[in-house]
């Protein structure tokens, strides 16, 4: 096998990375796998009846390698512990066109409905991206269920060969079934209703996933969401020993034989972003895992098997306990900076807090917040920053026309989050900063730039929606599919 160099998404952080990869990382990643799998056997057989009689629903996609100008190899973590033991895993998931390789999977769980007993994906966006995904097509399945044939325009080998095995006759009650379900006005409890036998959710919802949170819990019906890992493309680093906890209180209990950790404590007033910090003074401040606080927040710092030397993930981690002797940790949104104009700089972890406040006000009116992203706009003098915001309504309704007032009254509860140094800047007789923009864009936007995004050569299994938009391409394509602009028509009040 020609030697593989793993690649990270590239949404978070706007730069994909390549990370080298051994033989022995992949044993140590199997390892941790085989680890997981027991604490969530063992969950299982604690918490619930029923699980050994069913089939778990975990829907998995595929890219096609990549290679580097030298012939090296490059592939997800994920992707290449599939396609190194193929056989494994069900044929439609070799299936390297993500479109019929998903619609095969979901056919597959429709036909079996009766026999799912949980549902998951990777990460918290991708799982809403999937519902999204049957939500455009249930139709089209439910029809294949009735006549007992798939549609033609699935043409892939191994998805019409996996899909026969399970779709062989016609089921018209199961169509019917379906079709029921789906023509609900509202699509709240939808994976419950659609797999009733579900007893649990597994995706990724913390960090930069908790913003999904109210979304999961609107389709799933208040089924336990389970985080099981919390892991990258550098290394792994905890497993959830509780894994029906609230998904607001989520904490990974580090496993110490996955890499080397250490950690730079911060401070509730430090900015982490702070450039003066520099690495040759980090180690007057770093201290190992056997050493961290509870209480105390951190910036992780890693150093891998496969060469990486206090490698700052960016990542800000809070130390909420010990399971035995080992520490447990929250994670938090990563500290780059998603939004600068002038001397401002706005981290993700700050926006994301903002976006929540704002977003409050929407909710009495059956509103919740399906995805968003933010650029900043320096095309005019002063320059602002603009949020694009995908709404979804409680019923399947189209989006209403949007409150002028109360969307304004969001641009300014935004402002009002963030930092002093933002209003300081909006506040000044001659603002460096203009009035912040909030721009409401179709519904299914966040899956039109996803797929670009996976068109320019990211995982579909690791994506994560980029907070700071900085392909002009991908702005385009926002910008094209927006219903409605608002300003803040206030200046923020700079002693709160």
């Amino acid at each position: 096998m020609n030697p593989l160099l793993s690649y990270s998404k590239g949404t978070s952080g706007g730069k994909q990375k390549w990370i080298p990869k051994t033989a022995e990382e992949g044993e140590r990643r199997a390892f941790f796998s085989c680890l997981c799998d027991t604490v969530l056997n063992s969950f299982e057989l604690r918490s619930f009846q029923g699980l050994n009689d069913g089939k778990a629903l975990l829907f998995v996609l595929i890219n096609p390698d990549i290679h580097t100008p030298g012939g090296l190899v490059l592939r997800t973590g994920s992707e290449s512990e599939i396609k190194n033991r193929k056989d494994r895993y069900p044929q439609f998931i070799l299936c390297e066109d993500s479109n019929q390789s998903l619609y095969s999977q979901l056919l597959c769980g429709l036909v079996q409905r009766d026999a799912i007993v949980n549902v998951g994906t990777f990460f918290a966006s991708g799982l809403l991206r999937i519902i999204k995904f049957f939500e455009e097509h249930w139709q089209e399945m439910s029809s294949n269920i009735r006549t007992g044939q798939m549609s033609a325009w699935i043409t892939d080998p191994n998805c019409k060969r996996a899909v026969s095995l399970i779709l062989s006759k016609q089921m018209p009650d199961l169509a019917d079934s379906i079709d029921l379900i789906c023509q609900e006005k509202s699509w709240e409890g939808i994976i419950k209703k659609i797999w009733p036998r579900t007893k649990y959710v597994m995706a990724i919802i913390t960090g930069s996933m908790a913003q999904y949170i109210p979304a999961l819990e609107f389709y799933t019906g208040g089924l336990p969401v389970v985080s099981p890992v919390y892991g990258s493309s550098e290394a792994f680093f905890g497993i959830n020993m509780k894994p029906l906890c609230s998904p607001y209180d989520v904490s990974y209990t580090f496993i110490p034989n996955m890499a080397y950790y250490e950690f730079l404590p911060i401070d509730n007033h430090q900015d982490p972003t702070c450039t003066n910090r520099k690495d040759a003074h980090l180690k007057d401040h770093i201290v190992d895992l056997a050493n961290v606080k509870i209480g105390q927040h951190y910036e992780l710092l890693v150093t891998t098997f496969t060469g990486l030397y206090r490698y700052r993930m960016g990542d800000i981690v809070l130390v909420t306990g010990f399971h035995n002797s080992t520490p447990q940790f929250k994670f938090g949104q990563r500290t780059n900076v998603v939004l600068s104009i002038h001397t401002d700089k706005t981290t993700e972890q700050d926006l994301q807090k903002a976006v929540a406040m704002a977003i409050q006000i929407l909710e009495p009116l059956g509103f919740f917040l399906l995805d968003y992203s933010s650029y900043a706009d320096t095309s005019s003098i002063p320059g602002h920053y603009v949020l694009f915001w995908e709404l979804q309504l409680r019923s399947n309704d189209d989006i209403p026309e949007l409150d002028q007032v109360k969307m304004e009254k969001c641009c300014s509860l935004v402002e009002q989050s963030l930092d002093q140094k933002y209003k300081l800047l909006r506040n000044q007789s001659i603002s460096t900063i203009g009035p912040l923009e909030i721009r409401v864009v179709k519904q299914g936007t966040f899956n039109v730039l996803m797929d670009f995004y996976v068109s320019q050569g990211t995982s579909l299994n690791q994506y994560k929606t980029p907070k700071n938009i900085k392909s002009e391409k991908a702005i385009e394509i926002l910008d094209s599919r927006v219903v409605g602009k608002f300003y803040s028509r206030e200046v923020p009040n700079q002693d709160s």
